[in-house]
């Protein structure tokens, strides 16, 4: 792509991106195709789409061309940098890195010990959210050279998001069927027949805290929890906590990051 492209041909680009999106949600495309259709919105000399993995509690990359070391810091350290508390809210877009305050970089081991060494100067970082409001992933995108400005490419990411969210969400391609039994906003919906406070229970098991932490935050005591947990196992016909946390996983009930 140059940088003659205009603005129509971007808007086609960012169509495509959203149409690989939808076939890699059933199945018939990879998400690598994805990243391939958005190198035709903006360039870029390294990109990845990585998803949340709220057991593991860390990120797994789908797809990518990121350095190994650069790879391992998105998937395991990302989400404890400071920037990734401003990336985090529902409510802004995109950070692109040239409008990160240099006091942020400075403070940001990704920025000085991943990016910096790499040449970077520009790129996106975009966190994903189901439209439930889930974190489900995150977009990276960097590149060598400063973009041009104005740039259409910035508003064409913002509007991809939420077609990129669903290429990364493990939830977003089950039948609606599956998605109405995991739905804790009815009683007759609720997976294995859970009490509120035990799927509140069995969300804090994802995140691998003691019965003591679990109470803290739920404001209960530590032996209520035990009660909680045991209830679950009976009910879910499980043999431990980690296997309730991984079928808490697989119906995508967790703590956000």
């Amino acid at each position: 792509m140059t940088a003659e492209r205009s603005t129509a041909d971007i808007l086609d680009a960012a169509v495509h991106v959203r149409e690989v999106a939808r076939s890699a949600t059933t199945g018939a495309t990879g998400v690598d195709t994805v990243l391939a259709a958005l190198s035709e919105v903006m360039e870029y000399d390294h990109a990845s789409l990585v998803r949340w993995d709220p057991l593991r509690r860390r990120h797994a990359t789908l797809a990518g061309n990121y350095p190994d070391d650069a790879t391992a810091y998105i998937e395991t350290r990302l989400h404890h940098d400071p920037v990734f508390a401003v990336l985090r809210s529902p409510a802004r877009g995109g950070l692109w890195l040239r409008d990160v305050p240099w006091q942020l970089l400075a403070a940001s081991p990704g920025f000085q010990e991943v990016l910096s060494p790499l040449g970077i100067e520009d790129g996106v970082a975009q966190c994903l959210f189901a439209a439930d409001g889930r974190y489900v992933g995150m977009l990276n995108v960097s590149t060598r050279r400063p973009r041009r400005a104005p740039d259409p490419a910035r508003a064409v990411v913002t509007l991809l998001t939420e077609s990129l969210a669903v290429a990364v969400d493990p939830r977003a391609g089950r039948p609606p069927e599956a998605r109405a039994a995991v739905d804790p906003a009815t009683d007759a919906r609720r997976p294995g027949g859970l009490s509120p406070r035990e799927l509140q229970v069995l969300a804090e098991l994802t995140t691998g805290r003691t019965n003591r932490e679990i109470a803290e935050r739920l404001h209960i005591t530590p032996r209520t929890v035990g009660t909680h947990i045991e209830h679950i196992l009976a009910k879910l016909d499980l043999p431990n906590r980690a296997a309730a946390a991984a079928r808490a996983a697989g119906w995508g009930i967790e703590i956000s990051p």
